[in-house]
């Protein structure tokens, strides 16, 4: 669906919302800290803004934002009971609501120092979404989107998560068509001026495999090797990709 020029100023401000979240979470992340005192912290910047979360109560989702540490992929639940310590990396996954307007991102830290390994994937994560990005302009095929995420990944020789995927946003978080991080064989539809998206790589350090746990949220890798995750809201404009979800 294209967006009209007041849809998407709505759709900036809820992320600018996201990107202060990112910001005040951030700033939450260190040993000791728990995932619990992240989820506060997103609450805050909710309240300051006025702003809904489109991630509280989503299918009985109790939290305003997933918190997923190490070989967790996405849809972790905050605790105090989980505790970071030095060397953890963690992916934050928020969202927010302004005016109707949905805006979602998504970035994985370091807690501390950590190895080159993780390092290394969360640089090459981060990269294969700005290589997405750059697939967003007018006239260009959507899944193209994910040839360029997976060509980033695989060239590292890290693997690219097929089961969950990206998305089309705009009066709901989750809108159609979805955005594989991968090359799916068809080029997709056609993008065109006022589309928006959120972009999603989630890339694995071992194989592409998950297992879903028991508490029916959250992800893991199969083989237990570490998971990293980068989203932006983007737009697509006569002048190229636009990023909302920053500040």
């Amino acid at each position: 669906m294209r967006r009209n020029a007041d849809e998407l100023a709505k759709m900036r401000k809820a992320g600018r919302v996201v990107a202060e979240i990112h910001e005040a979470t951030r700033a939450v992340i260190k040993p000791g800290a728990t995932t619990a005192d992240i989820d506060k912290a997103a609450r805050a910047v909710l309240e300051q803004r006025g702003a809904g979360s489109n991630f509280l109560g989503y299918h009985g989702f109790p939290a305003v934002v997933c918190t997923s540490p190490n070989s967790m992929i996405v849809h972790g639940i905050p605790s105090p009971k989980v505790v970071l310590e030095e060397g953890d990396i963690i992916s934050v996954d928020c969202g927010a609501i302004i005016e109707g307007y949905h805006g979602d991102a998504a970035y994985t830290a370091p807690v501390g120092e950590v190895s080159a390994e993780a390092a290394r994937l969360m640089e090459v994560t981060e990269a294969s979404l700005f290589a997405g990005i750059d697939q967003l302009t007018d006239g260009n095929r959507l899944h193209e989107v994910g040839r360029a995420v997976q060509a980033v990944a695989e060239a590292a020789g890290f693997a690219v998560v097929r089961e969950y995927v990206g998305h089309a946003i705009g009066t709901a978080m989750h809108e159609e068509p979805q955005v594989p991080n991968y090359w799916p064989g068809t080029p997709g539809p056609t993008l065109r001026e006022g589309m928006v998206f959120a972009i999603e790589p989630m890339v694995n350090a071992g194989g592409p495999g998950t297992l879903l746990l028991d508490d029916g949220w959250s992800v893991v890798t199969s083989d237990g090797r570490l998971s990293a995750h980068f989203e932006h809201t983007i737009a697509v404009t006569d002048d190229g990709p636009e990023v909302f979800t920053v500040l």
